[in-house]
């Protein structure tokens, strides 16, 4: 492996950030602060508090071995067996693996601790936790922060919303917050604070709260369909837009946004950003993306002269989005304009299976090949450099990156 990625200086730095900051920084506004907190800034019992992001990827094959390769220092584990995999989900710490008769949980033992105007980076030791039984494909919503709050499963085949608490699971343990028989076989269940918004029969989300008491608050939401939590709040789509959803004294609080009047483009059902950020983007069909500035209340379609399959808003101060269209380059475009910046060659064949999958943080982004077992780093911002090619522990027909 080469080109190892010039992290050490900058995350000095970030580290002298985070000392200042803990000590004096002002606090933000409510709008722009992680719902969830935590003692220690999310540092639990065993946990080392770390310089720089303690980046990883976790690789799993066709049979569900799963490995962990570090991306700092190269060095490589195995960390046990989940189920034969169908999809994989992430927050930054926990990986959410799709099997036969549910989720498998695996604890990748790296994570970012998010307050705000500066991070915490930990490490502790990674463990396949255990198995969450549901029923049917599973759609997972995730919040800002890996020790507090809630993780969603929605299982379509039983219509059954569950709630994982964080802290429970930063501690090794599997507890269920709620889980709720929605009676409909496509809705979602998305974190808010310690409790969650979840789809209704009455085309809405209720908010159900720590103690899975439903209806604290209610708002409408045709065929809700993708969840993210952003700076700004929690998003959720609808058929006509999206519903931004924060907590106000601990009670939810609603705003709508709609699409641009007259919009055509197919609707977002899936949103991916770079954690934590307020902009997230999302497939249009095969017209382009749609971007959604949620601290701006406001869309935006970009369209593009190629299909595409997935799309990332790295968020970035270039204000970078990195794609993978169906030839299986991967396209970097600016946010602003909607110009494309960048492309790669092919480099893998994104109909290879459902586990191809893109990842993007502060400085690269992450392309899985299931076809030749390697993932690719790419230097987006450099006009979509090949920074290394990595070989993970096991092959990765599934992959996510961890300790963001």
């Amino acid at each position: 492996m080469t080109d190892r990625r010039p992290l050490t200086f900058l995350t000095g730095a970030l580290a002298l950030v985070v000392l200042a900051g803990c000590a004096s920084g002002a606090p933000a506004s409510p709008a722009e602060t992680p719902t969830e907190s935590s003692a220690g800034h999310g540092e639990i019992a065993g946990a080392a508090e770390v310089a720089e992001p303690p980046l990883q990827l976790v690789s799993i094959d066709d049979k569900g071995a799963v490995g962990s390769l570090d991306l700092l220092d190269g060095s490589a584990s195995r960390l046990g067996t989940v189920g034969e995999p169908e999809s994989v989900a992430t927050d930054g710490r926990y990986v959410f693996v799709a099997v036969d008769g549910g989720v498998g949980v695996i604890d990748s033992g790296v994570w970012t601790w998010d307050h705000v105007d500066h991070f915490h980076y930990y490490r502790a030791e990674p463990a396949v936790v255990g198995e969450v039984r549901g029923e049917g494909p599973v759609s997972v919503s995730t919040g800002p922060l890996s020790t507090a709050g809630g993780t969603g499963l929605y299982f379509a085949g039983s219509g059954e919303a569950v709630l994982l608490d964080n802290a429970e699971l930063s501690r090794g343990r599997i507890v269920e917050t709620l889980r709720v028989e929605t009676g409909l076989a496509d809705g979602v269940v998305a974190p808010l604070g310690d409790g969650a918004l979840v789809s209704d029969a009455d085309g809405g989300l209720s908010f159900h709260g720590a103690d899975g008491t439903a209806a604290q608050g209610v708002v409408a939401c045709a065929s809700p369909s993708g969840a993210i939590a952003t700076r700004a709040g929690l998003v959720v789509g609808c058929a006509d837009g999206a519903v931004l959803a924060t907590l106000e004294g601990g009670d939810p609080a609603f705003e709508r946004i709609p699409y641009p009047e007259g919009a055509t483009a197919e609707r977002a059902s899936a949103f991916e950003a770079r954690k934590g950020r307020p902009t997230v983007a999302a497939l249009a069909g095969d017209q382009g993306f749609w971007l959604l500035d949620a601290r701006e209340r406001a869309w935006q379609l970009v369209r593009t002269a190629v299909p595409l399959v997935s799309v990332v808003a790295a968020d970035d101060a270039d204000g970078n989005v990195v794609a993978l269209d169906e030839d299986g380059r991967v396209r970097v475009y600016a946010a602003a304009t909607g110009e494309e910046r960048a492309v790669t060659e092919p480099l893998v064949d994104a109909a290879d299976g459902p586990g191809v999958g893109l990842s993007v943080d502060a400085q690269r982004a992450y392309l899985n090949d299931p076809a030749t077992g390697v993932v690719h780093e790419i230097a987006y911002a450099d006009e979509a450099r090949i920074a290394r090619t990595l070989e993970t522990p096991t092959r990765p027909d599934f992959f996510a990156e961890v300790g963001r």
